[in-house]
């Protein structure tokens, strides 16, 4: 009988180990007769090969399915009008079917879609609304629970200005992963984010200020969730659906807008009535311009948070890290989650990044909660 003691498996960075470990146990937990779908690219194949030994472990039914580097970019420069707009029955099927779904994103180029077309991408999008709309649903219930990670790679790492091996550490120590035990550490960032939006859910109006933004933003009502792991890995964020016809005012985000592989700068945003009534970008703004006219509710804000990893301090170039950094606000245009009591409905969820760490302040019906990135009066 092989005895299994600890977190490591022989032969495998530790760090590795506890990073399925912790997606398996903490993030989405398996239990025996679960179906559970991975999806990731051949670069995270030391990460997918854990969790599937993981998984099975726990009696798991586990389908993996990978995604061809090179292939998106086919489909977008050769596919005909109807080819765009064709939702695949095999997606339909998992999407219905799977308990747990994990998405590992590792990529070989993040260009790869520079010169698509922005409509050509936009149809797509537009098409596979209802897959969103569904997809939203389940999450909404738990019938699915899903997370979406990233693999540290070259590609990402160069992106960030980093060596492969300072990304490594970045990605780990951001996910509390060089620790004897992580998942004590994301109990701990949960209590102190439930604390957090036990105050949030009185509060009607925040205010965001910072350069070149003044936004006002309805919360009354809404549902805040507290994301300490278990939907993005790393996480550190709350959020909530604004009421839709409740955002006003103008924004500057900070960071770029990274969308589909596409680099959108210096977006600026003014908001009436819910709406985006104008947007500008010094850079990508054809691009811009083509998501927001994706459908109707690509111009209304689907989501509002404020990102809680004091563990992540630099703008790296990805989503999933740059949202979560510690005194940032962010927003997202398009759909809102159900379980907010959002209702908005768009076929895109773009999340863009506004830093709060230099003179930046959030006022909660007109009370001071935030300055220069740091909450006040033991909020955190």
């Amino acid at each position: 009988m092989l005895v299994r003691i600890g977190w490591e498996e022989p032969g495998v960075d530790p760090r590795i180990e506890r990073f399925a470990r912790v997606l398996t146990e903490f993030s989405l937990p398996l239990a025996p007769g679960d179906y559970f779908v991975i999806i990731a690219p051949p670069l995270a194949g030391d990460l997918v090969r854990a969790v599937y030994r993981h998984a099975v472990r726990k009696g798991a039914h586990v389908d993996v399915h990978g995604v061809l580097p090179g292939l998106r970019e086919i489909f977008f420069k050769e596919a005909s009008e109807e080819q765009l707009r064709f939702v695949s029955p095999v997606e339909r099927f998992l999407l219905e079917q799977a308990r747990h779904l994990l998405s590992i994103n590792a990529p070989l180029n993040l260009k790869e879609l520079s010169n698509v077309p922005p409509d050509r991408v936009a149809a797509t999008n537009a098409a596979r609304s209802e897959l969103m709309r569904r997809f939203m649903e389940r999450s909404a219930t738990e019938e699915l629970r899903w997370c979406t990670t990233v693999f540290p790679v070259p590609a990402l790492a160069q992106e960030a200005g980093m060596s492969v091996s300072e990304y490594e550490d970045f990605v780990f120590e951001a996910g509390f992963l060089h620790l004897d035990d992580p998942v004590a550490a994301w109990q701990e960032q949960q209590r102190r984010q439930q604390r957090l939006i036990e105050f949030l859910s009185t509060v009607r109006e925040l205010r965001f200020v910072a350069q070149d933004t003044d936004l006002r933003v309805g919360v009354a009502g809404r549902t805040w969730i507290s994301a300490h792991g278990t939907h993005n890995f790393p996480d550190g964020e709350v959020y909530t659906g604004p009421v839709e016809d409740q955002v006003t005012g103008t924004v500057r985000f900070t960071y770029p807008g990274i969308y589909m592989g596409r680099e959108v700068t210096d977006v600026r945003l003014t908001f009436e009535a819910g709406r985006v009534v104008e947007a500008k970008a010094a850079a990508g703004e054809e691009f811009l311009q083509a998501m927001l006219d994706t459908d109707e509710g690509a111009r209304r804000v689907g989501e509002i948070a404020l990102g809680t990893n004091y563990s992540i301090t630099r703008f790296v170039k990805n989503t999933l890290f740059d949202e979560k950094i510690g005194g940032t606000m962010h927003l997202a245009l398009g759909a809102s989650y159900p379980e907010t009591g959002g209702t908005n409905r768009s076929a895109i969820h773009w999340d863009l990044v506004c830093d709060l760490r230099d003179g930046g302040e959030v006022y909660a019906d007109g009370k001071l909660i935030l300055r220069n990135g740091r909450f006040v009066d033991g909020l955190w």
